[in-house]
């Protein structure tokens, strides 16, 4: 079985910390989602290790350095943090990357998709996420499909750095479009510092769908414009248990790449991963 590095696991510690945005989503409110419960779904399914991903947390400071602490254990398997960041303003950017640097932050995300399309744009933001750049740390994007000429544009002018495009681009699955999402996704896939992330997408699928035929031809897709080197795997947990579980979405990836080579797989389930945010399995 090829080991997978799961590069986009959520850990909410309702007890550390609050998360306002999940508290209106039956799956995900009132309750806790903690290395402990993620062990016991990916048991035997193959995953080595992971890149916690920031979760919006209210005090995304405070989570930071929370998860830092529980990876410092080795039994947590977390390789490093992708922690959030606020690139639009230049009051403290600098000092909180300076910070990270004494902790085990791996790359950085500024949610895009909630926010005003003109954030990204700015360049007080792009001079900002440069500097993430150049201290040798990625930069992960979450735009939605209708915004991909938005994110084309403003990875374009961070070209000298890895960026990942999280889920997908958010492809509205449950509502049938594609041909556009395609367009968009080969366009951005030709900046060859960009990376595609298969993860969220069982989220976007309509109710009862979220399964390997839904999900086949957009993971071709992405393989067809990124390549097998430049696609990397996450769960995106527990936010996948808003159509799906865990351990189904490990069984739909590892069948959607079945017939890439071996190395192929590989390279997407891990290898890719590791030359991104710079661990090693």
């Amino acid at each position: 079985m090829i080991e997978l590095l799961d590069t986009h696991q959520h850990l909410l510690y309702r007890e550390k910390l609050t998360y306002g945005w999940a508290d209106s989503l039956p799956a995900l409110a009132e309750r806790s989602f903690t290395i402990a419960d993620y062990q016991a779904l990916v048991q035997a399914k193959g995953v080595a290790a992971t890149i916690f991903m920031e979760v919006d947390a209210d005090d995304f400071r405070a989570e930071t350095r929370f998860i830092s602490d529980l990876a410092q254990d080795p039994l947590s398997k977390i390789l490093g943090l992708v922690s959030s960041c606020r690139p639009e303003v230049n009051d403290g950017f600098d000092a909180w990357l300076e910070e990270c640097s004494s902790l085990p932050v791996v790359g950085y995300r500024r949610i895009l998709h909630e926010v005003d399309d003109e954030m990204s744009k700015a360049e007080t933001f792009r001079n900002n996420v440069r500097k993430i750049g150049k201290q040798g740390r990625a930069f992960d994007m979450v735009f939605r499909a209708d915004q991909l000429s938005i994110a084309h544009d403003f990875a374009a002018s961070c070209d000298d750095m890895a960026l990942v495009l999280d889920h997908c681009g958010v492809p509205d699955i449950a509502g049938g479009e594609i041909l556009a999402w395609k367009t968009a996704i080969s366009k951005i896939a030709g900046l060859s510092h960009v990376y595609g992330k298969l993860s969220g997408v069982l989220a976007y699928c309509a109710e009862g769908s979220a399964n390997l035929k839904t999900l086949q031809p957009y993971i071709d897709h992405m393989i067809e414009s990124f390549g097998p080197t430049r696609l990397i795997w996450g769960s995106d947990w527990p936010v996948v248990n808003l159509k799906s579980e865990l351990p189904e979405w490990i069984e739909i990836f590892r069948k959607s790449i079945l017939d890439l080579s071996a190395d192929e797989q590989e390279a997407i389930s891990n290898l890719n991963a590791q030359s991104v945010y710079k661990v090693s399995l």
